[in-house]
């Protein structure tokens, strides 16, 4: 046959200018695209071998080679597949509804679909090929066709194609992209390697490359202008070697996966160096199918908290790599989550504004927030006895789960928790409905233990008779917390209440109300009151007090009118002067101190002052020469137990030097 030009269909020529301008937005990926394509040719020779043995013809070993030529400035991924004749050349080539992947999965009926399950669906990936390339040629022989019988196809991307019939001994496809001055960096061996690695490592299939290996420079006769030696270089040995490990670990069953591959796979996708805490790999079956292999990493990276940095699992559809950082498949609270979900239903063209718009994903996106909670609440079950339960994992069927050896767990929920528990707490202003899970989650210290290990149900088991609040306090630091004048009654009562100091639980709080029917008490807001907790005679001292004292408030409150919004009397406080609440419904000063040093607004509102009427410093003020100046330092005394900062320190530091004088 002598070479004939012919026209792309219309809608290929479409394809061309949108894969080389906007579908692709790294243009290393044409590697994924045209190795996974190889892949796919080999998959289907090895499916239809299975009744022609013939097939194989004297190469029964299936594999994709990938090459280079510097002098040429091209790139060669070939592969010994099932080939191409010249009609299905012109065809798959030049026509973009005519995918032989598709056409081949067509012909199938029966058990056959399933066994064929590994083969993908490609349609546009070959032309990714036009990204890096200003020309490509095809060379092709189908299998257990004739050495004749072989086809070779060139484009250069614009409108149209040239094909001719070439001898090729060997069956299979060769691609060769001639590329273009803007891409010759991937004439690099080390360069293809990790890009291999990075998208091809799954193919399960061995992607051989020519071994390189160093050699001196030549002699050079003495006297010679040039020195004397030839600088040496990379040579190539014609040994080839395979630079992938081929084999997709996700795909396999627990029973062919060891606990030491899963750690080398989390340690190859993570960069990290350290074993991970727990892993789970679920293959879910129902209305949406994908297989996720989840991990929970031992220690925080440094960038936790950085909220602009990509974060997310990878996302492959039927084995193809998508893409790094798919963040639609996880909730921003689950950011630490390493791991792949492979999806049998998305596209292979999805894109990151697709993830955002799918039903699919949202089944995705549910059914592995549940499993990564399940995950956690596992580790929190082998670190105490009375941690939650796992949860039912929904209404799709679960098969080929793995998790980490029971053992392994022991211990470890304290050590997730003091990486990410922070992370965890933001779970409860972003995930409305796994609210209550990650409530039970969820470890403080208290008044009863330094170490953040009490959980609410803990709490709740240990409350006093006649208890109806769970109380707490935020502070900046645990010292801070335990060392509040707001916790001198419930002390002497012998009262638990939870410290708080992440910087997030002020604002997580907001969203957490109660736990299991409990209401959560702020100490520091509002009017102390104990409920049954306080007997008769102790309300009834305080309101004698509130009486006796009123003239000494009214005065406090003239003084300070600038800075409190009312003083009262406390039942509150036994060893301390005074203390600074905020009213049920007001933003606490911790939250506002915190917004103002993050640079946000925050709502001017003035706290209140309590005193406590036993207190000498209190009993004094009645009768001293010196009342402003004591007025303010009670207040400014108060506003340092907390954390906080007077709004003039030299004016309280010299209120306080006079007195001192």
């Amino acid at each position: 046959m002598s070479k004939q030009t012919l026209s792309f269909q219309a809608e290929v020529a479409q394809l061309l200018h949108l894969v080389t301008h906007s579908l692709y937005s790294n243009p290393e990926i044409f590697a994924r695209e045209l190795i996974s394509n190889a892949s796919d040719a080999c998959d289907k020779l090895r499916f239809e071998a299975l009744h022609r043995p013939e097939l194989y013809e004297d190469a029964p070993s299936l594999e994709v080679r990938v090459s280079f030529d510097t002098g040429a400035k091209t790139i060669t991924i070939t592969d010994n597949g099932i080939g191409m004749s010249e009609q299905e050349a012109i065809d798959h080539l030049g026509t973009i509804a005519k995918s032989g992947t598709k056409d081949f999965v067509g012909k199938l009926t029966g058990d056959q679909k399933q066994d064929a399950q590994l083969i993908g669906q490609f349609g546009v990936g070959f032309y990714s090929g036009f990204i890096v390339a200003d020309k490509i040629t095809v060379e092709s022989r189908r299998a257990g066709a004739a050495a004749s019988e072989g086809v070779r196809w060139v484009s250069g991307g614009t409108g149209d194609f040239e094909v001719e019939a070439i001898e090729r001994a060997a069956r299979g496809t060769s691609v060769t992209l001639h590329l273009r001055s803007d891409a010759e960096e991937y004439l690099n061996a080390w360069k293809l390697k990790s890009i291999i690695s990075k998208y091809s490592d799954h193919i399960s299939l061995p992607i051989l490359m020519e071994k390189e290996e160093w050699k001196d420079g030549e002699l050079i006769t003495p006297g010679d202008e040039n020195g004397g030696r030839q600088p040496g270089g990379m040579v190539k040995t014609g040994e080839w070697e395979p630079v992938n490990k081929a084999s997709a670990l996700w795909t396999r069953a627990k029973k062919d996966v060891t606990e030491e591959q899963y750690q080398a796979f989390y340690k190859a996708i993570s960069h990290d160096h350290e074993n991970p805490l727990t892993w789970a790999h679920n293959r879910v079956e129902g209305n949406t199918e994908y297989t996720q292999l989840l991990y929970i990493p031992a220690k925080a990276p440094f960038d936790l908290w950085n909220r602009d940095k990509k974060t997310g699992v990878k996302l492959y559809v039927k084995r193809v790599f998508i893409m790094d950082d798919a963040e639609a498949l996880l909730p921003g609270y689950l950011r630490f989550v390493k791991g792949v979900i492979d999806s049998a239903d998305l596209p292979l063209n999805v894109s990151r504004e697709l993830l955002q718009e799918s039903r699919d994903v949202k089944a995705i996106r549910e059914g592995s927030t549940k499993r990564v909670l399940s995950m956690l609440e596992d580790l929190a079950k082998h670190d105490k006895h009375d941690a939650p339960a796992a949860a039912a994992e929904g209404a799709d069927a679960v098969t080929d789960v793995v998790d980490a050896d029971d053992k392994a767990k022991e211990g470890k929920y304290s050590q997730f928790y003091a990486a990410f528990g922070a992370v965890l707490k933001e779970g409860l202003g972003e995930d409305f409905g796994n609210r209550e899970r990650l409530a039970k989650l969820l470890r403080f210290a208290s008044t009863s233990s330094d170490s953040a290990s009490v959980s609410f149900a803990d709490y709740k088991a240990r409350m006093k008779e006649g208890q109806d609040a769970i109380y707490y306090i935020t502070a900046d630091t645990l010292a801070a917390a335990k060392n509040s004048p707001q916790l001198e009654v419930f002390k002497k009562k012998g009262i638990e209440v939870l410290l708080m100091t992440d910087r997030v639980d002020e604002w997580a709080l907001n969203y957490l109300q109660e736990f299991d029917d409990t209401p959560l008490q702020s100490v520091a807001k509002g009017a102390v009151d104990l409920g049954k907790l306080q007997d008769e005679t102790e309300k009834k001292a305080a309101e004698e007090a509130a009486e006796a004292f009123k003239p000494l408030l009214e005065r406090l409150k003239e003084v300070l009118k600038d800075k409190a919004q009312d003083v009262r009397i406390t039942t509150r406080l036994v060893d301390s002067p005074a203390c600074l609440v905020v009213q049920d419904d007001g933003m606490s000063t911790q939250l506002a101190r915190m917004l103002k040093q993050a640079g946000q607004p925050a709502p001017e509102s003035k706290p209140v002052l309590e005193v406590n009427p036993e207190h000498p410093l209190v009993k004094k003020l009645e009768s001293s020469a010196h009342f402003d100046d004591l007025a303010h330092i009670v207040f400014d005394q108060a506003l340092l137990a907390e954390g906080g900062l007077p709004d003039d320190p030299a004016a309280y530091v010299r209120r306080v030097n006079a007195l001192l004088v």
